[in-house]
């Protein structure tokens, strides 16, 4: 899997004008509208962070407004660099899996003050990025193995359905003796318009209606405010509060020297090697259903893309936020026809309003964007038509990866435990031949990452 060639997959046609030269719509197959929806698409599916993120954080001591104002400028940043320098329809914003960790292990668990919280976040990142200029993301890339890869989008789409159906409350975890989840109310209002909203898409996708998605996303949402309770209009305009009245901000505030005692380094480590397997199994997938793949494995500006990621958590650390990473919603966007960067630039642009504009947050109930998130985990599944039995041995390890992804909730641990089931797989049968250092060498460490104890 190789992410490092910058030029573009096909030749391009004659565009017209400078934005579609510049962001090479034309040369893609998509139009100026349509990546502009599928921003406002993909931006409606991850709003929910700048929610989700301040009450976590919260709980750990965090200032909440502050913490608003750093993920909409993380989210900002992240996607309008992923847009105008990477120019992939991939949009950032603060990692809710990390910003659990740096919550309730880092500051909960081991007592850490936020400064130093923010201080390793920022550390984090910039090891992240040394991993990614240096090359050592695009060599994990490369020696991912076809089975793993294509297993890791399948996976992903699993786990996009468990997020959207846990949210809702059609999936709930099991409060009795047996499995871990069971069924929830599936009567219940936010449940019958999620599947209602679901089979719109279906629908309405069908018929190829532009922007499809997105009015869907507006209906229920529509249909929240008029009849569900906690859908309330707050007003529209406040103004951004980068701290709470006698506090200092968060801007700025990280420790560095406290996070580089030797009790946190491990944790940073822990942060790097999640984000590395993480963000950079959603990079390849959602690359691929933008049809920025090519069919030798090259992601349309990979190199940017994983450095666009990883520069993204340096930038959170300064402004107060938690670490950053690609976000898997991205694959709203792309089932809506983005593919290329001015997709992003909107995701951007949208939440450096969001500043000012929060109270309209508040519209978009979780029942309005899960349908979104079920429905792009579902055109995911669709990656199993590329595995192929010709090769045993690679299509089992990727359905590891995938069925792990899902049941233990991370995405590295599906990557790592596909990569070992191969690798021991190949020796006991003794096609070892078909091994290379690369992948070995990625399964050991991964191996010795979990053995340790340090993984999230």
């Amino acid at each position: 899997m190789r992410v490092e060639r910058d030029n573009s997959l096909t030749p391009p046609p004659a565009a017209t004008g400078k934005l579609d030269q510049y962001f090479q719509i034309s040369a893609r197959g998509s139009t100026p509208r349509r990546e502009v929806v599928a921003g406002v698409t993909t931006f409606m599916a991850m709003v929910y962070s700048v929610f989700v993120v301040p009450g976590m954080l919260g709980k750990a001591g965090f200032d909440v407004n502050a913490v608003f104002i750093a993920v909409c400028l993380t989210a900002a940043f992240g996607s309008l660099l992923m847009g105008f320098w990477a120019k992939l329809p991939i949009a950032v914003g603060c990692a809710i899996s990390l910003t659990a960790f740096t919550a309730f292990d880092l500051v909960l668990g081991k007592g850490l003050s936020p400064a130093i919280a923010l201080g390793a976040v920022f550390l984090m990142g910039l090891i992240f990025t040394a991993i990614s200029v240096t090359g050592v993301r695009s060599w994990i890339l490369q020696n991912l193995p076809a089975g793993v890869a294509h297993g890791t989008g399948v996976g992903i789409g699993l786990f996009l359905l468990m997020i959207a159906s846990n949210d809702v409350g059609l999936v709930v975890k099991n409060a009795h003796a047996g499995l871990p989840v069971a069924l929830g109310n599936i009567t219940s209002f936010p449940v019958v318009m999620t599947i209602i909203g679901l089979a719109a898409i279906f629908g309405i996708e069908q018929r190829r209606v532009p922007g499809g998605i997105l009015l869907v996303v507006i209906a229920i949402s529509g249909v929240g405010l008029a009849f569900d309770p906690n859908v309330r209009f707050t007003g529209v305009f406040s103004w951004p509060q980068l701290s709470a009245p006698g506090q200092a901000s968060l801007i700025g505030s990280m420790d560095l020297q406290g996070a580089l005692s030797m009790a946190v380094l491990p944790s940073i480590l822990a942060l790097v090697m999640t984000a590395v397997f993480d963000a950079t199994g959603t990079i390849r997938a959602v690359a691929g259903q933008a049809g920025q793949v090519d069919s030798k494995g090259y992601i349309h500006n990979g190199g940017k893309a994983l450095t666009a990621d990883s520069v993204s958590s340096i930038f959170s650390g300064l402004v107060g936020g938690a670490p950053a990473a690609a976000y898997i919603e991205s694959g709203v966007g792309t089932a809506a026809g983005a593919k290329t960067g001015l997709t992003a630039v909107v995701v951007g642009l949208l939440f450096l309003a969001l500043i000012f504009f929060s109270p309209l947050a508040g519209l978009v109930p979780s029942y309005a964007t899960a349908p979104a998130l079920m429905y792009v985990g579902l055109l995911m599944l669709g990656g199993v038509a590329h595995m192929s039995m010709d090769d045993k041995m690679d299509t089992l390890a990727g359905l590891v990866c995938a069925v792990f992804i899902l049941l233990s909730c991370n995405i590295a641990t599906g990557i790592m435990l596909g990569f070992c089931t191969l690798v021991i797989g190949r020796v006991v049968a003794g096609e070892w031949r078909k091994l290379n250092v690369g992948t070995v060498s990625i399964a050991v460490a991964l191996a010795v990452f979990y053995a340790g104890g340090w993984a999230i």
